[in-house]
């Protein structure tokens, strides 16, 4: 029998994931997001619950044994490195239990993944998940093993029959279109800025699947600079209509924030207020074409005090069943937390007091838009493919 209450998959031993201080992927923006989310009473709308590690042969059913032979290695001996696996490098340093840490970052998620398809929860989220980038053989973007992948991975192993995953982070979610690109029972759709700004430098809009899996891969880049209003019509021009045709029966996300106009790694220009419209929109998705079985990640995210903890906290809220008010305050003891960490002043509220209205894709098509050009480029390149009419 399905319970009501939606979990959150959470483990301090989560916060080990650690490259060290000087690294932008810090994880006191999870310690921050979960102080947070219990200060608003998000917490007490949620099972909380543990995860174990991926096994290695788990991990296997994504990565090769190679790579993870690797992993093992260097985790015991954190001053060596192997940039031919993407280990050792700037982006992906090595660091002390680096292959347990990574390994419960995978399992949090396959668990968030078991307890959906199960039905013991409605919704779950792991946001010290999504790490996107990690490649069969390799790391690759702050990303050592492939939660996202692997949950999907295990959900195919398990039942479901399609899946779709929607990524909204402002980097291409490359490694899971990469383990997915031949497999037409996983719709990829990724959302971010384009790769001619912006890691990894794919994504483009011709990426559109493998044989046997033509139209199963959906890119959308948007320009830099793209605010709340240019974002949320680029995603509901493409992603609600090929989602919907594809009548998956989970719905998979990651919600890296970064795509932040305070972030310090992007280009992009949306505030708190539009990523939880983003948020809101991928559950009502989730209600209307798969039941509401929906699991979720978090992502990047590099305004890791002022930004993530806010963003991810709306996202615990609506996974939980209870959004609240976007102006509420934030909760004394938090500011204080930050200031003490910092030195500067906290965010007062949960709002960057920015209205998120959009103009609908219906309502025309501006050629002289370099928004609206990647919007058509993407639905000319998959809707066919979908079985769907690409203009205006």
């Amino acid at each position: 029998m399905t319970d009501d209450r939606a979990c959150v998959v959470f483990d301090e031993q989560l916060t080990t994931y650690n490259f060290g201080q000087s690294h932008p992927m810090a994880p006191v923006r999870i310690e921050l997001t979960m102080q947070l989310a219990g200060e608003l009473g998000i917490l007490d709308e949620l099972d909380v619950v543990g995860a174990t590690p991926a096994t290695d042969e788990e991990l296997n059913l994504i990565h090769s044994a190679a790579y993870i032979e690797r992993v093992h290695k260097l985790s015991d001996h954190p001053t060596h490195s192997d940039p031919s696996h993407g280990l050792g490098t700037e982006d992906n340093p090595v660091f002390a239990h680096m292959h347990e840490a990574s390994a419960l970052v995978a399992g949090a998620s396959v668990e968030a993944a078991r307890r959906v398809w199960t039905g013991q929860a409605p919704r779950a989220v792991n946001i010290a998940g999504g790490l996107h980038h990690a490649m069969p053989s390799n790391a690759s973007g702050f990303c050592i093993y492939n939660d996202v992948a692997l949950a999907i991975r295990w959900l195919l192993d398990n039942g479901a029959q399609r899946i779709a995953y929607v990524d909204v982070d402002a980097h291409h979610g490359d490694g899971v279109q990469a383990m997915f690109y031949d497999d037409p029972r996983v719709l990829t759709i990724s959302i971010h800025e384009g790769p001619q700004t912006l890691f990894p430098g794919t994504g483009f809009a011709t990426e559109t699947g493998g044989e046997g899996a033509e139209g199963s891969s959906v890119n959308m880049p948007l320009p830099p600079g793209t605010s709340d209003a240019g974002w949320l019509r680029a995603f509901h021009a493409v992603v609600p209509p090929l989602v919907r045709e594809f009548k998956p029966d989970v719905l998979v996300t990651q919600h890296g924030c970064d795509s932040h106009m305070d972030d310090p790694l992007t280009n992009l220009m949306l505030s708190v207020d539009g990523q939880r419209a983003s948020y809101l929109a991928l559950r009502d998705l989730a209600e209307e074409v798969c039941g509401g079985k929906w699991v979720a990640t978090g992502g990047g995210g590099y305004a890791v005090m002022d930004v993530v903890p806010r963003a991810w906290s709306h996202l615990l809220a609506i996974i939980a069943g209870s959004p609240f008010d976007p102006s509420s305050l934030t909760p004394h003891d938090w500011r204080t937390h930050i200031e003490h960490l910092r030195g500067l002043p906290a965010p007062q509220k949960m709002t960057d007091g920015r209205a998120v209205t959009y103009r609908s894709w219906e309502q025309g098509y501006d050629p002289a838009s370099w928004l609206d050009r990647s919007i058509l480029a993407s639905r000319v390149a998959c809707f066919p493919l979908n079985g769907l009419d690409p203009q205006p």
